[in-house]
Protein backbone atom coordinates (compact mmCIF):
# COMPACT_ATOMS: atom_id res chain seq x y z
CA UNK A 1 0.00 0.00 0.00
CA UNK A 2 1.33 3.56 -0.81
CA UNK A 3 2.21 5.98 1.55
CA UNK A 4 -0.35 8.22 3.18
CA UNK A 5 -0.18 11.83 4.55
CA UNK A 6 -3.01 11.98 6.74
CA UNK A 7 -4.55 9.54 9.35
CA UNK A 8 -7.87 8.09 7.40
CA UNK A 9 -10.92 6.17 8.70
CA UNK A 10 -8.55 2.46 8.54
CA UNK A 11 -5.44 4.21 10.09
CA UNK A 12 -7.75 5.57 12.87
CA UNK A 13 -9.37 2.18 13.34
CA UNK A 14 -6.58 0.55 13.60
CA UNK A 15 -4.43 2.88 15.39
CA UNK A 16 -7.21 2.63 18.20
CA UNK A 17 -7.00 -0.98 18.22
CA UNK A 18 -3.70 -0.79 18.65
CA UNK A 19 -3.77 1.27 21.51
CA UNK A 20 -6.49 -0.45 23.00
CA UNK A 21 -4.13 -3.86 23.16
CA UNK A 22 -0.95 -1.18 24.63
CA UNK A 23 -2.92 -0.02 27.25
CA UNK A 24 -4.41 -3.59 28.51
CA UNK A 25 -1.09 -4.91 28.15
CA UNK A 26 0.16 -3.03 31.07
CA UNK A 27 -2.61 -4.81 33.33
CA UNK A 28 -1.48 -8.41 31.96
CA UNK A 29 2.06 -7.42 32.76
CA UNK A 30 1.20 -6.77 36.46
CA UNK A 31 -0.35 -9.79 36.87
CA UNK A 32 2.09 -11.92 35.17
CA UNK A 33 4.62 -10.22 37.39
CA UNK A 34 3.20 -12.15 40.57
CA UNK A 35 4.36 -15.40 39.19
CA UNK A 36 7.13 -14.86 37.17
CA UNK A 37 9.89 -11.80 37.55
CA UNK A 38 9.49 -8.73 34.82
CA UNK A 39 12.94 -9.17 32.87
CA UNK A 40 12.42 -12.74 32.91
CA UNK A 41 8.80 -13.05 31.57
CA UNK A 42 10.05 -9.49 29.36
CA UNK A 43 12.71 -12.26 27.30
CA UNK A 44 10.32 -15.27 27.44
CA UNK A 45 8.01 -13.24 25.88
CA UNK A 46 10.08 -12.11 23.10
CA UNK A 47 11.51 -15.40 22.75
CA UNK A 48 7.80 -16.55 22.50
CA UNK A 49 6.33 -14.94 19.81
CA UNK A 50 9.49 -15.70 17.23
CA UNK A 51 8.11 -18.68 15.81
CA UNK A 52 4.48 -17.41 15.13
CA UNK A 53 6.08 -14.57 13.48
CA UNK A 54 7.91 -16.68 11.62
CA UNK A 55 5.18 -18.83 10.77
CA UNK A 56 2.90 -16.12 9.71
CA UNK A 57 5.44 -14.27 7.81
CA UNK A 58 6.23 -17.85 5.74
CA UNK A 59 2.35 -18.23 5.29
CA UNK A 60 1.88 -14.65 3.86
CA UNK A 61 5.58 -15.40 1.77
CA UNK A 62 7.06 -11.73 3.36
CA UNK A 63 10.27 -11.11 2.51
CA UNK A 64 12.91 -11.64 5.45
CA UNK A 65 16.53 -10.59 4.78
CA UNK A 66 19.18 -8.79 6.96
CA UNK A 67 21.20 -8.13 3.58
CA UNK A 68 19.14 -5.42 2.52
CA UNK A 69 20.98 -2.35 5.06
CA UNK A 70 18.53 -2.98 7.73
CA UNK A 71 20.75 -5.48 9.58
CA UNK A 72 22.70 -2.63 11.99
CA UNK A 73 19.94 -0.42 12.46
CA UNK A 74 17.99 -3.66 13.17
CA UNK A 75 20.54 -4.89 16.17
CA UNK A 76 19.91 -1.02 17.33
CA UNK A 77 16.07 -1.09 17.50
CA UNK A 78 16.23 -4.93 18.94
CA UNK A 79 18.50 -2.93 22.17
CA UNK A 80 16.31 0.00 22.26
CA UNK A 81 13.58 -2.66 22.35
CA UNK A 82 15.04 -4.91 25.60
CA UNK A 83 15.99 -1.72 27.20
CA UNK A 84 12.23 -0.60 26.68
CA UNK A 85 10.49 -3.38 28.08
CA UNK A 86 13.12 -4.49 31.21
CA UNK A 87 12.51 -0.76 32.22
CA UNK A 88 8.78 -0.74 31.41
CA UNK A 89 8.10 -4.67 33.17
CA UNK A 90 9.89 -4.20 36.22
CA UNK A 91 7.96 -0.38 36.73
CA UNK A 92 5.35 -2.18 36.75
CA UNK A 93 6.89 -4.08 40.22
CA UNK A 94 6.67 -0.49 41.39
CA UNK A 95 3.78 1.49 40.75
CA UNK A 96 0.18 1.23 39.27
CA UNK A 97 -0.59 0.83 35.90
CA UNK A 98 -2.05 4.47 35.48
CA UNK A 99 1.14 5.85 36.57
CA UNK A 100 2.81 3.47 34.24
CA UNK A 101 0.79 3.93 31.45
CA UNK A 102 0.59 8.12 31.97
CA UNK A 103 4.25 8.26 31.93
CA UNK A 104 5.11 5.58 29.35
CA UNK A 105 3.14 6.88 26.34
CA UNK A 106 5.19 10.32 26.69
CA UNK A 107 6.59 8.79 24.12
CA UNK A 108 4.15 10.67 21.27
CA UNK A 109 5.40 13.81 22.60
CA UNK A 110 9.00 12.76 22.19
CA UNK A 111 8.62 11.32 18.38
CA UNK A 112 6.69 14.73 17.40
CA UNK A 113 9.67 16.58 18.56
CA UNK A 114 12.40 14.12 16.82
CA UNK A 115 10.29 14.31 13.77
CA UNK A 116 10.10 17.63 13.42
CA UNK A 117 14.19 17.85 12.94
CA UNK A 118 14.39 14.10 11.59
CA UNK A 119 11.80 13.22 9.34
CA UNK A 120 10.94 15.19 6.19
CA UNK A 121 7.52 16.63 5.91
CA UNK A 122 6.35 16.22 9.84
CA UNK A 123 7.36 19.44 10.73
CA UNK A 124 5.27 20.88 13.90
CA UNK A 125 2.40 23.41 12.62
CA UNK A 126 0.98 25.37 15.58
CA UNK A 127 -2.13 24.07 15.45
CA UNK A 128 -0.50 20.62 15.59
CA UNK A 129 1.81 21.60 18.85
CA UNK A 130 -1.82 23.38 20.13
CA UNK A 131 -2.98 19.49 19.76
CA UNK A 132 -0.10 17.81 21.27
CA UNK A 133 0.06 20.11 24.39
CA UNK A 134 -3.66 19.52 24.98
CA UNK A 135 -3.73 15.71 24.59
CA UNK A 136 -0.38 15.80 27.18
CA UNK A 137 -2.11 18.00 29.39
CA UNK A 138 -5.11 15.25 29.67
CA UNK A 139 -2.71 12.60 30.53
CA UNK A 140 -1.17 15.04 33.03
CA UNK A 141 -4.65 15.71 34.22
CA UNK A 142 -5.38 12.07 34.44
CA UNK A 143 -2.11 11.27 36.30
CA UNK A 144 -2.37 14.46 39.01
CA UNK A 145 -6.19 14.21 39.38
CA UNK A 146 -6.07 12.83 43.45
CA UNK A 147 -3.25 15.67 43.78
CA UNK A 148 -1.22 12.33 44.83
CA UNK A 149 2.74 13.11 45.58
CA UNK A 150 4.37 9.61 44.72
CA UNK A 151 7.35 8.22 46.85
CA UNK A 152 9.89 5.57 47.16
CA UNK A 153 9.74 3.00 44.87
CA UNK A 154 7.08 4.39 43.03
CA UNK A 155 9.63 7.08 41.81
CA UNK A 156 11.82 4.40 40.34
CA UNK A 157 8.89 3.30 38.84
CA UNK A 158 8.10 6.65 37.14
CA UNK A 159 11.45 7.13 35.77
CA UNK A 160 11.58 3.68 34.50
CA UNK A 161 8.67 4.57 32.42
CA UNK A 162 9.67 7.90 31.16
CA UNK A 163 13.30 5.68 29.95
CA UNK A 164 11.42 3.26 28.64
CA UNK A 165 9.13 5.97 26.62
CA UNK A 166 12.72 7.72 25.34
CA UNK A 167 13.81 4.23 23.71
CA UNK A 168 10.35 3.15 22.26
CA UNK A 169 10.52 6.49 20.26
CA UNK A 170 14.03 5.85 19.60
CA UNK A 171 12.30 2.64 17.66
CA UNK A 172 10.41 5.07 15.69
CA UNK A 173 12.35 7.19 14.94
CA UNK A 174 14.90 4.08 13.67
CA UNK A 175 11.94 2.80 11.42
CA UNK A 176 11.50 6.17 9.57
CA UNK A 177 14.84 7.23 8.93
CA UNK A 178 17.31 4.56 8.25
CA UNK A 179 17.42 1.40 6.21
CA UNK A 180 15.23 -0.50 8.76
CA UNK A 181 11.88 1.17 7.18
CA UNK A 182 13.27 -1.00 4.18
CA UNK A 183 12.08 -4.49 6.29
CA UNK A 184 9.21 -5.94 6.08
CA UNK A 185 6.94 -5.11 9.27
CA UNK A 186 7.44 -8.69 10.34
CA UNK A 187 11.26 -8.28 9.94
CA UNK A 188 11.38 -5.15 12.13
CA UNK A 189 9.45 -7.22 14.69
CA UNK A 190 11.85 -10.49 14.33
CA UNK A 191 14.86 -8.15 14.52
CA UNK A 192 13.21 -6.88 18.05
CA UNK A 193 12.00 -10.09 19.47
CA UNK A 194 15.19 -12.10 18.84
CA UNK A 195 17.78 -9.47 19.94
CA UNK A 196 15.86 -8.68 23.04
CA UNK A 197 15.21 -12.25 23.76
CA UNK A 198 19.02 -13.16 23.85
CA UNK A 199 19.64 -9.97 25.71
CA UNK A 200 17.20 -10.73 28.38
CA UNK A 201 16.71 -14.26 29.40
CA UNK A 202 20.63 -13.69 29.56
CA UNK A 203 20.55 -11.21 32.07
CA UNK A 204 17.77 -12.11 34.04
CA UNK A 205 19.27 -14.73 36.02
CA UNK A 206 21.09 -11.41 37.54
CA UNK A 207 17.50 -10.10 38.90
CA UNK A 208 17.11 -13.18 41.29
CA UNK A 209 14.61 -15.91 40.54
CA UNK A 210 13.11 -16.18 37.52
CA UNK A 211 9.85 -17.84 38.42
CA UNK A 212 8.01 -16.72 41.64
CA UNK A 213 4.64 -18.05 41.51
CA UNK A 214 3.26 -19.29 38.64
CA UNK A 215 -0.24 -20.79 38.05
CA UNK A 216 -2.66 -21.84 34.85
CA UNK A 217 -4.04 -18.14 35.04
CA UNK A 218 -0.74 -16.52 34.66
CA UNK A 219 0.24 -19.06 31.99
CA UNK A 220 -3.23 -18.24 29.98
CA UNK A 221 -2.30 -14.17 30.33
CA UNK A 222 1.24 -15.16 29.31
CA UNK A 223 0.07 -16.42 26.42
CA UNK A 224 -2.40 -13.63 25.57
CA UNK A 225 0.49 -11.73 25.36
CA UNK A 226 2.69 -13.81 23.03
CA UNK A 227 -0.05 -14.04 20.41
CA UNK A 228 -2.75 -10.99 20.64
CA UNK A 229 -0.19 -8.33 22.07
CA UNK A 230 2.82 -9.21 20.29
CA UNK A 231 2.22 -11.06 17.46
CA UNK A 232 -0.96 -8.97 16.11
CA UNK A 233 -0.76 -5.90 18.03
CA UNK A 234 2.86 -5.10 17.22
CA UNK A 235 2.64 -6.43 13.45
CA UNK A 236 -0.20 -3.85 12.85
CA UNK A 237 1.69 -1.26 14.83
CA UNK A 238 4.69 -1.35 12.31
CA UNK A 239 2.90 -1.89 9.19
CA UNK A 240 0.70 1.04 10.31
CA UNK A 241 3.62 2.90 10.77
CA UNK A 242 5.22 2.21 7.49
CA UNK A 243 2.03 3.85 5.76
CA UNK A 244 1.00 6.67 7.95
CA UNK A 245 3.25 9.98 9.64
CA UNK A 246 4.90 8.83 12.66
CA UNK A 247 3.58 12.40 14.14
CA UNK A 248 -0.02 11.85 13.07
CA UNK A 249 0.49 8.06 14.48
CA UNK A 250 1.75 9.61 18.35
CA UNK A 251 -1.06 11.89 18.50
CA UNK A 252 -3.71 8.49 18.71
CA UNK A 253 -1.20 6.86 21.60
CA UNK A 254 -1.64 9.32 23.61
CA UNK A 255 -5.26 7.53 23.52
CA UNK A 256 -3.30 4.52 25.36
CA UNK A 257 -2.87 6.91 28.68
CA UNK A 258 -6.46 7.04 29.19
CA UNK A 259 -7.57 3.31 28.31
CA UNK A 260 -4.65 2.52 30.77
CA UNK A 261 -6.06 4.01 33.57
CA UNK A 262 -9.95 2.77 32.86
CA UNK A 263 -8.53 -0.96 32.48
CA UNK A 264 -6.41 -0.41 36.02
CA UNK A 265 -10.12 0.46 37.29
CA UNK A 266 -11.95 -2.15 35.61
CA UNK A 267 -9.95 -5.04 36.12
CA UNK A 268 -7.46 -3.78 39.11
CA UNK A 269 -9.40 -2.05 41.15
CA UNK A 270 -7.40 1.31 40.55
CA UNK A 271 -8.65 4.68 41.42
CA UNK A 272 -11.01 6.59 38.77
CA UNK A 273 -11.56 10.17 39.45
CA UNK A 274 -14.03 12.80 37.45
CA UNK A 275 -10.29 13.87 36.30
CA UNK A 276 -10.73 11.22 33.62
CA UNK A 277 -13.39 12.76 31.94
CA UNK A 278 -11.53 15.77 31.55
CA UNK A 279 -8.82 14.33 30.51
CA UNK A 280 -10.66 12.42 27.66
CA UNK A 281 -11.92 15.69 26.39
CA UNK A 282 -8.28 16.98 26.29
CA UNK A 283 -6.99 14.31 24.41
CA UNK A 284 -10.06 13.78 22.13
CA UNK A 285 -9.29 17.24 20.97
CA UNK A 286 -5.32 16.81 20.82
CA UNK A 287 -6.12 13.96 18.32
CA UNK A 288 -8.59 16.21 16.34
CA UNK A 289 -6.06 19.28 16.48
CA UNK A 290 -3.00 17.36 15.00
CA UNK A 291 -4.95 15.45 12.16
CA UNK A 292 -6.74 18.89 11.46
CA UNK A 293 -6.16 19.88 7.23
CA UNK A 294 -6.30 23.00 6.18
CA UNK A 295 -8.94 23.22 3.14
CA UNK A 296 -8.30 25.57 0.35
CA UNK A 297 -9.94 26.41 -2.59
CA UNK A 298 -9.02 24.35 -4.75
CA UNK A 299 -10.03 21.16 -2.53
CA UNK A 300 -12.97 19.53 -2.28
Amino acid sequence: MARKDHIDGLGAFLLLFCSTLMAINHVLIKIVNGGLHPVFQAGLRSACAVLPILAFAWFMKRRLSVSDGSLWPGILAGIFFAGEFMLLFQALDYTTVSRASIFFYSMPFWTAIAGHFLIRGERLTPVRVTGLLLAFSGVVVAFRGDGAVPAGNTLSGDLFCILAALLWSGIVILARTTRFSKSSPEMQLLYQLVVSAVLLLGIAPLFGEPVRDFDALIGVLFAIQVLVVVCIGFLTWFWVLSIYPASDMASFSFLSPVLGVLFGWLILDETLSPAILAALVLVCSGVFLVNRRVRTGLQR
